[in-house]
């Protein structure tokens, strides 16, 4: 609505006796995040009442027509840098400029818009993000001082749950339309209870080995130290030349990986550690590159048992090209080959 219809709306229902709370509350009811803010309804009902008939601005001699002034872009941009999270109604009742105003002037002049915080795992104290970067640098220039032979060496893990079904996101279930056409509905599902721990470890040729974690079972620290043993055979078998050059193996930082039985598996098969950051996992290979990969692929299918979900990661490994594990550069390809 209009400026003049709302304010048309405003002289009736003080018309009708209505109080200024009331008056609000109603035009809130039918317009939602458009209707002005209370400040605004209890300045006009007050007019209406005192005897005013126009709906119109009365001219203002010598004075901006726009709400738009410096003095009005500071009120607004001094009300959201103390809050963040205040609102748009909120900013109008403080600073006295119309709901209109305060968007145009977060949208056009502050260029601002308010977004939804980013989930991360942990707030990290100060000491952590120095450790995170320490130790991003150190990983950083081993890389940087003889990249071939690095992607050679590296081996990393990580593991994921997989569910018997997890619906497919809004984004894959977009379609194609005509205008004329009706919009297509999507009924919300729930994932499954039923899921598959996957345990995978991989490098720049592809995957070594994937394990799956029997029912009732716990990944312990004896447990991984014996994935440990068994991953230094599957090198052995499958990656020539690797043990013999030295196997950089990187893992993230859960119990398991960090108990005393499996650092002294890792020590035990002459693999060299590379640290990572503290409550970091978005700096995992596995979780920033590969799973995404393997999730998307089996979102909206569904499985009836675990050896269903197990074909169908055996499946997605073997169709994946040895080209998504590396990075391709001539050199690196033919060390590879």
């Amino acid at each position: 609505m209009e400026k003049n219809e709302i304010r048309a709306v405003i002289k009736y229902l003080c018309l009708k006796k209505m109080s200024s709370k009331d008056i609000h509350s109603d035009l809130v009811e039918t317009l939602g995040d458009s209707a002005p803010p209370y400040s605004t309804v209890a300045r006009w009902a007050k007019e209406f009442k005192l005897g005013r008939t126009s709906t119109e601005d009365e001219h203002r001699e010598g004075r901006p027509s726009t709400s738009l002034t410096e003095d009005n872009v500071k009120k607004v941009e001094d009300v959201v840098l103390a809050d963040r999270r205040v609102t748009i109604r909120y900013e109008a009742e403080v600073t006295g400029i119309s709901y209109g105003s305060v968007q145009r002037i977060l949208a056009n002049e502050l260029h601002m818009k308010k977004v939804s915080a980013r989930w991360v795992p942990r707030m990290l104290t100060d000491e952590q993000k120095k450790n995170r970067i320490d130790i991003s640098r150190v990983n950083l220039q081993k890389f940087q001082a003889d990249q071939e032979n690095f992607l050679f060496r590296f081996v990393t893990m990580d593991k994921t749950w997989i569910l018997h079904f997890d619906p497919e996101t809004k984004q894959q279930s977009m379609t194609w339309k005509r205008a004329s056409s009706p919009t297509p509905k999507k009924f919300k599902v729930s994932s499954s209870a039923e899921k598959v721990m996957v345990s995978v470890f991989w490098d720049a040729q592809g995957i070594i080995m994937v394990e799956y974690l029997e029912k009732g079972a716990t990944i312990t620290g004896s447990y991984y130290a014996d994935q440990i043993r068994r991953l230094r055979e599957a090198i052995k078998e499958k990656r020539r030349g690797k043990l013999r050059a030295g196997v950089l193996f990187h893992q993230d930082n859960a119990p398991a990986h960090k108990a005393a039985v499996a650092m002294a598996a890792i020590q035990e098969t002459g693999f060299e550690l590379l640290e990572h950051p503290p409550y970091s996992p978005d700096l995992a290979p596995s979780y920033f590159y590969l799973f995404p990969r393997l999730k998307e692929r089996l979102r909206g299918k569904k499985f009836e048992d675990d050896s269903e979900v197990m074909a169908a990661v055996e499946a997605f490994w073997e169709g994946q090209k040895k080209r998504i594990f590396f990075k391709r550069n001539p050199g690196f390809r033919k060390k590879m080959d």
